[in-house]
């Protein structure tokens, strides 16, 4: 036991050394900006205007994480794999918080900045969210039916008590406030802490898994530029992190059709337009349990079980397999 405990501890020690003293880095042009708001910026993917022959497509990224792991890198780009097929990606970056939007709970961001960058957006547009933002977009297609025409929930969580470690998130949030005070947020130390309590044995997994590649494959750039990614956090506004740990983990108040924002309900069944659920089917974070029960309670929703991982759905090396094409098909389909 002890000398195959030591031979995976220097495997993962070997795959640390390997990431850290790993040449590759995302390097990719930086899109236009059509709207900009506090720390939100809209980006622009689309070609110039008269090369586009499919729609907008506006997608919402989750507010833990920096918005570029939908643009990850050449070839790893779920926004430049869109514009290639003539379609216009807007993506919605909210940025690193500032004093303002710390102050900011659920309802500002949806009825407040996301509504708005809806009316910079051309009408008619698909509203795409990922993970968190999935819920985001949800409650903003509700809101704004006039400016959506479809809706696509990438690895959206809705009933959360099918999330075995929600009781324990939940728990936590009383021992996180005197860290949320100085700054009135939650740390990105402590986001990542909390994200691995999703998955605590993969960290070590996959860095003895990359210690074996070949670092000249695509295999090992693409782990670096996700790495990279994963440590390139953003903090989370206080506000938000109790409504998403005490109301969504906590409560379940999504699934239990308690989940308002600006006082109006959250409810799937009031959207009638079409809509796309991809459901990862090796998920740990969202698990295909916790996202299911979105995709029945959308009348008509298009289901798509995707043979990939949470993130490995939008960024990894069978992206375009997984989500990419399925995805694409949808929207030209309408």
């Amino acid at each position: 036991m002890l000398r195959r405990l030591w031979r995976e501890d220097a495997a993962l020690l070997r795959g640390l050394a390997a990431y850290r003293r790993h040449p590759h880095a995302r390097r990719l042009t930086e899109p236009g900006v059509i709207w900009q708001e506090g720390t939100a910026r809209l980006l622009d993917y689309g070609g110039p205007q008269g090369q586009r022959q499919g729609r907008s497509v506006l997608f919402v990224p989750s507010l833990v994480n920096r918005a570029y792991v939908l643009d990850l890198d050449e070839g790893a780009s779920l926004m430049r794999f869109l514009a290639g097929q003539g379609m216009q990606p807007l993506l919605l970056d909210w940025g690193w918080p500032g004093p303002v939007e710390r102050r900011f709970t659920l309802t500002d961001h949806i009825a407040g900045r996301l509504e708005r960058a809806l009316m910079a957006a051309p009408p008619g547009l698909i509203l795409a969210g990922y993970c968190m933002g999935g819920l985001l977009a949800l409650a903003a297609a509700q809101r704004r039916p006039d400016r959506v025409a479809g809706l696509a929930l990438l690895a959206t969580p809705w009933d959360f008590g099918a999330i075995p470690q929600a009781p324990t998130m939940a728990k936590l949030l009383p021992g996180l406030e005197p860290m949320m005070a100085p700054m009135n947020a939650l740390g990105v130390d402590m986001l990542q802490s909390l994200f691995a309590m999703l998955d605590p044995y993969s960290i070590a997994e996959k860095f003895r898994a990359f210690g074996k590649l070949d670092p000249a494959s695509p295999r090992a750039r693409r782990f670096v530029v996700l790495e990279d990614w994963l440590n390139d956090g953003v903090p989370l506004a206080a506000p938000v992190a109790r409504e998403a740990m005490g109301e969504w983990y906590g409560r379940n108040t999504p699934a239990r059709g308690e989940w308002a924002v600006a006082g109006l309900p959250v409810t799937p069944a009031e959207w009638k337009g079409p809509s796309f659920v991809a459901v990862p089917a090796r998920d740990r974070i969202v698990p295909p349990a916790a996202a299911l029960p979105l995709a029945a309670a959308l009348p008509g929703a298009q289901v798509h079980l995707a043979k990939a991982g949470h993130i490995g759905m939008v960024a990894g090396e069978n992206a375009e397999a997984a989500l990419w094409r399925p995805l694409r098909d949808w929207i030209k389909g309408l």
